[in-house]
């Protein structure tokens, strides 16, 4: 029996784990897995949630590392999953993305010479000063088995010297590289028709479908600058004010917790005197599938939520200075506005005059675990 033990710390990375996690109670016969949870980001609200919405078991093992510099978190990772993977001896780590949690599994495993799969390798902000963008290039480079998303990432690695050709017996000087879609495309079609039977969130909020604007806001680049903060919140409040939507903003407790200590005053009193900026608390997976289903425009600083832009056909706008997911931004179907307020009216003004309905299916087919599993299987099994 394979033993696989999935490493995660963010609550997207919940969601990811999630669709590998059906594909391998399918193959049950074959493999097990537990999961590892490093603390990264827990609360009920953000985590706990989610592993009940979607059918996740709890994690095996559960580390408390939340909180300080980003050196002291991951040192302290480190240290908890050296621990767990001596414990449980599994035959292969699985991480996703480029979180901490992330680097830290990817270290640990690396350094006991057990197998590591990076799933979401290849994607490149092109922008070292983000942690991200260090954490996925390090992880990349110490897999044996990377499984990549989008056409995009398989380029990246290519240029990067990587031999994405290689069909021998993989190790991390020789990793595996397979393009299979998206996970996360894989979870928003399975749990879409759910969220539509379960989810309350629209009558809740008394919102018509396809009339207001989904936002999201949690990046420390955006949340401790008073700059940037501010900039941000304006341009929402120029969406209300200008273009008479109804905004919709499930709050990040990071966030919640900035505004006043960065806001000026007449800011926050707009903010909080502004009943069509409609300031919730974090939602759950099929409530913010929901949104994002009946939404007509989403603003967000979240590598996930623009995908999820895309699987629902909505336009988006990003709030960071540069994406992983470069070909949103060649289709013209997601917009880099940074904090820049002015360019942020620009896309907007592009936004109402674009009629342009061609959506490719650049994720896949939904069926991108199944994919995954299979493939490390027939190396290893």
């Amino acid at each position: 029996m394979i033993k696989l033990l999935t490493v995660i710390g963010a609550r997207p990375q919940i969601i990811k784990a999630a669709a590998l996690s059906r594909a391998v109670r399918k193959h049950a016969h074959q493999v097990t897995e537990a999961l590892l949870h490093t603390g990264q980001h827990y609360d009920a609200n953000m985590s706990q949630v989610f592993f009940d919405e979607l059918q996740i078991p709890a994690p095996t093992f559960q580390l408390q590392t939340g909180g300080g510099s980003h050196g002291e978190q991951t040192a302290q990772m480190i240290q908890g999953i050296e621990r767990v993977l001596n414990e449980y001896n599994p035959h292969a780590v699985v991480v996703y993305g480029d979180t901490n949690s992330t680097l830290a599994a990817a270290i640990a495993a690396s350094k006991l010479h057990i197998t590591l799969i990076h799933i979401e390798a290849g994607l490149r902000s092109f922008n070292k000063t983000m942690p991200e963008e260090v954490n996925r290039i390090l992880c990349d480079h110490v897999s044996t088995f990377m499984y990549v998303p989008t056409h995009q990432g398989i380029d990246n690695l290519a240029r990067e010297g990587f031999n994405i050709d290689y069909t021998g017996m993989p190790s991390p000087d020789k990793p595996r590289i397979r393009h299979t879609g998206d996970v996360m495309y894989d979870n928003s079609m399975y749990f879409a028709k759910l969220a539509q039977a379960q989810s309350t969130i629209l009558v809740r909020l008394q919102l018509k479908q396809n009339a207001f604007v989904l936002a999201t806001l949690h990046r420390n680049q955006n949340t401790d600058s008073a700059e940037r903060l501010s900039s941000i919140f304006k341009m929402l409040l120029h969406l209300v004010e200008r273009n008479g939507q109804h905004v919709v903003l499930p709050l990040h407790p990071r966030t919640r917790k900035m505004m006043p200590q960065l806001l000026d005053a007449d800011l926050q009193h707009k903010i909080e005197s502004t009943t069509s900026l409609i300031i919730i608390d974090p939602v759950s997976y099929l409530d913010m599938i929901q949104l994002e289903q009946h939404c007509n425009l989403i603003c967000t600083d979240s590598g996930g939520v623009q995908k999820e832009a895309y699987f629902f056909k909505k336009p988006c706008i990003i709030f960071r200075p540069q994406t992983e997911w470069v070909e949103l931004i060649e289709l013209k179907k997601a917009f880099i506005v940074d904090a820049d307020f002015k360019r942020f009216c620009e896309v907007c003004a592009e936004l109402s005059e674009d009629s342009n309905q061609h959506w490719p299916q650049l994720y896949g087919n939904g069926q991108a675990a199944e994919y995954i599993l299979q493939d490390f299987l027939s190396v290893v099994a």
